[in-house]
């Protein structure tokens, strides 16, 4: 019953630093021009994946979470897309999971 799909992007230094405010801005404006009323964007602290910030986690529900490293904001409205919106996971950006 909960459809609730949570994005959480790693915002701490090393993430900001590689990157991560633009990723969280263009996950955010994607969620919206798409209309995905059901996604909440969350700010998270480092993941321990430093070298591979910015990351990107999805989770939806009843599934496994999905981690995604590197991502820039291309890659970020890919993941919005694919993966919140037609349940694509994008397997060669993922880290773990």
């Amino acid at each position: 019953e909960d459809n609730n799909v949570k994005i959480l992007v790693g915002m701490a230094t090393c993430g900001i630093a590689a990157g991560a405010r633009n990723v969280i801005n263009a996950i955010v404006s994607e969620v919206k021009n798409q209309n995905l009323d059901n996604v909440t964007v969350v700010q998270t602290g480092c993941m321990g994946f430093c070298y591979a910030e910015p990351t990107v986690e999805v989770r939806m529900p009843g599934k496994q979470p999905v981690l995604y490293g590197k991502i820039d904001e291309e890659k970020a409205k890919d993941i919005v897309n694919k993966h919140v919106k037609n349940g694509e996971v994008i397997n060669e950006w993922v880290l773990r999971g």
